[in-house]
């Protein structure tokens, strides 16, 4: 398969896997089925457990490395920022907030990395970043200041988290291992916040379903779509995740689809077929 069919594959089964889990998040926290720390670590050692697994069933991968302790924390603090913003904010603010702050967060990276952009990149962008203020923006208020600052590191996490993931040469290995490193932190908070402590059967279940797939394995297809993504686009793509989790909302949880959301949706993929169909340059 060519490396550029390979890499739109890989990322359009990423944006799905993440729309998925936050259907699966939104599910579990916004109904009292378990609490916010539980559910991030649920979430982080069932992911580390599966990739674990996929790793001993796949020869191959290099038993020494070295350590990336940021990429970890960074996943850890977007798990539990996310986590916790989501009891304050409702589902179109937390989105609006925390894909700004990735996009700020990834290009930001890459034009300190050098990358430059061609005006077509920069059109593209503001046409999907305008789609995603239009879809969310019915009902949004003034967000509770604890929210919204818990989502906006969440943002700059996962973008940092992401842009970590551009140079690996071994997905799986980088996942588990982050994963693997991430899980104690989690494990910590929850000891911290014991006193609130609460799961049910079914907000377990989802939290399993979203660390050992959506989470997981994801995060893996994600870090290999990387390699063929620059900062821009794999910035923007992601602002497909909004109006693929609000169509699944409608086949899944019987929620209409408006004319708002088919406009939004069409703004958003065009935005992002415009940053795609350009290319950046890197400086010297």
């Amino acid at each position: 398969m060519p490396s550029s069919a390979r890499t739109l594959l890989l990322t359009t089964l990423a944006m799905l896997a993440f729309a998925a889990n936050s259907l699966l998040c939104r599910l579990a926290l916004q109904h009292p089925l378990i609490d916010p720390a539980s559910f991030g670590s649920v979430r982080l050692a069932c992911g580390s457990l599966v990739l674990g697994l996929m790793m001993r069933l796949q020869a191959g991968h290099a038993a020494k490395g070295k350590a990336d302790w940021l990429a970890a924390a960074t996943l850890f603090a977007y798990v539990a920022c996310f986590s916790f913003a989501y009891l304050t904010l409702s589902a179109g603010t937390g989105a609006l907030i925390l894909f700004g702050a990735v996009q700020v967060t990834m290009i930001g990276v890459g034009l300190r990395a050098g990358e430059s952009f061609p005006l077509r990149a920069w059109a593209g962008l503001l046409l999907a970043v305008g789609g995603l203020v239009y879809l969310v923006s019915p009902g949004l208020s003034a967000p509770p200041l604890m929210g919204a600052a818990l989502m906006a590191a969440a943002g700059v996490a996962w973008g940092v988290y992401s842009m970590r993931g551009r140079g690996v040469s071994d997905p799986l290995l980088a996942s588990a291992r982050n994963f693997l490193r991430a899980t104690p932190l989690a494990l910590g908070l929850s000891l911290l916040t014991v006193t609130g402590a609460h799961a049910s059967l079914m907000g377990v279940a989802l939290a399993v379903a979203s660390g050992a797939l959506t989470s997981g394995i994801g995060y893996v297809i994600w870090y290999a779509a990387l390699k063929g993504l620059t900062a821009m686009r794999a910035a923007t793509v992601q602002l497909s995740v909004p109006p693929i989790a609000a169509f699944g909302g409608a086949l899944l949880l019987g929620e209409a689809i408006t004319p708002r959301l088919a406009l939004a949706s069409a703004a958003i993929l065009g935005g992002i077929a415009l940053v795609l169909s350009s290319r950046a340059r890197r400086s010297a």
